[in-house]
């Protein structure tokens, strides 16, 4: 059985993303240094990913009761990669990415508790890999990674006490553009004769400072630290043509602390620590043509409580994926549904929901070329 089955199986594990373990877009994949390349040793891929959340609330009886409207918006996610065998040994691999992101509008004139709040969050990320086969079966990998990110918040709405100096309601800040440096590690253990595959990856924090412009006059960079993750990517033969894959991965969330000098009620986010799993079969019918479906599940946090600019609580999700290849070409495409969990937006004062969202759905698609030559 060809490894190559599992190019549906990954774009799948991307598509799965949509409402993942806290800002994870992309899960800050390292399969690409796995891949087997053509007659140079060469492989190059393309990924491009489209999310259409549907999530959207009721403002709770104090505050009358108002629809929010969809306050997700709909976000692509683009991946580019290329590896290369030195030699038998030694192979090499850049990945860019866009590891995480915020697409969170409230629109003005809906939820009279929070309309006109924002979260928008941009994110890329490059990282070079170096990969050593100590023998056929075992192997490490590790590099460094150079990630850029921007963002802004708009808190807005009566539930956030009024205009200053009452409350906050109105207050902006704009995050300008920073890049912050950090590392990647990791081992393989591989019986190819039986297609098996388990790859431990951790990927380190990143420190960034943050040019800041706020309502309130702020003028010092702002500190952010981006959370460590450790991935955990298996796949197994299970039968002839018939590969079991799936994947772990956890995030440290909560040392995502966003506090502007001037901001009177600290932290400007409140991420909880979290898993997502992945599990899934994948099916080769003809020497050209195979496919995959797979379930994903995040747990829900400790609290059904959660920020508004994180309004929904866990999720699962069900999607399918097909790929066909032909000479040196592989077309990948997948779909997944994404179920989010219910959740209730708090602000002020603690455990009090502002506005709950309930039986809420997203789309997520990608599409995968590769190429080896």
């Amino acid at each position: 059985m060809k490894q190559a089955l599992t190019a549906g199986a990954a774009l799948l594990l991307t598509t799965s993303l949509a409402h993942a373990v806290g800002l994870d877009r992309s899960g800050q994949p390292i399969g690409i240094i796995f891949e087997e390349g053509g007659e140079t040793g060469a492989y190059a891929e393309f990924s491009f990913g489209y999310v259409m959340p549907e999530v959207d609330g009721e403002d709770v009886a104090a505050f009358g009761g108002s629809e929010t409207g969809n306050v997700a918006e709909d976000y692509s996610v683009l991946g580019f990669g290329y590896k290369r065998d030195i030699n038998d040994q030694f192979s090499i691999a850049v990945i860019v990415d866009e590891p995480y992101g915020a697409d969170i509008v409230y629109p003005t004139g809906d939820s009279v508790a929070l309309g006109g709040t924002e979260a928008i969050l941009d994110s890329v990320a490059v990282t070079g890999l170096l990969r050593y086969k100590i023998d056929d079966n075992i192997s490490v990998y590790g590099g460094l990674r150079a990630q850029s990110i921007e963002g802004s918040v708009t808190l807005d709405g009566l539930a956030y006490g009024g205009p200053p100096p009452g409350g906050v309601s109105g207050y902006n800040v704009d995050l300008d553009r920073d890049t912050g440096f950090g590392y990647t590690l990791g081992a393989a253990y591989e019986i190819p004769d039986i297609a098996l595959r388990v790859a431990l990856t951790y990927i380190s924090e990143i420190e960034h400072e943050f040019g800041t412009t706020d309502t309130f006059g702020s003028t010092e960079d702002t500190e952010v630290t981006t959370p460590q993750a450790v991935n955990l990517d298996f796949q197994t033969g299970i039968a002839a043509d018939t590969l079991l894959f799936g994947s772990v991965r956890w995030a440290e969330y909560s040392v995502v602390i966003v506090e502007p000098e001037n901001f009177p009620l600290g932290s400007l986010t409140d991420i909880e620590d979290g898993f997502g799993y992945t599990l899934g079969i994948g099916r080769r019918f003809t020497d050209e043509f195979s496919g995959s479906v797979s379930i994903g599940f995040e747990p829900e946090g400790d609290s059904d409580l959660v920020s508004p600019l994180s309004p929904t609580n866990g999720n699962f999700s069900i999607g399918v994926a097909g790929e066909y290849e032909v000479d040196n070409v592989t077309l990948a495409a997948g779909v997944r549904y994404i179920m989010p969990g219910d959740a209730s937006a708090e602000t002020g004062t603690p455990d009090t929901a502002r506005s709950d969202f309930e039986d809420n759905s997203a789309i997520g698609v990608g599409f995968k070329i590769g190429y080896n030559f």
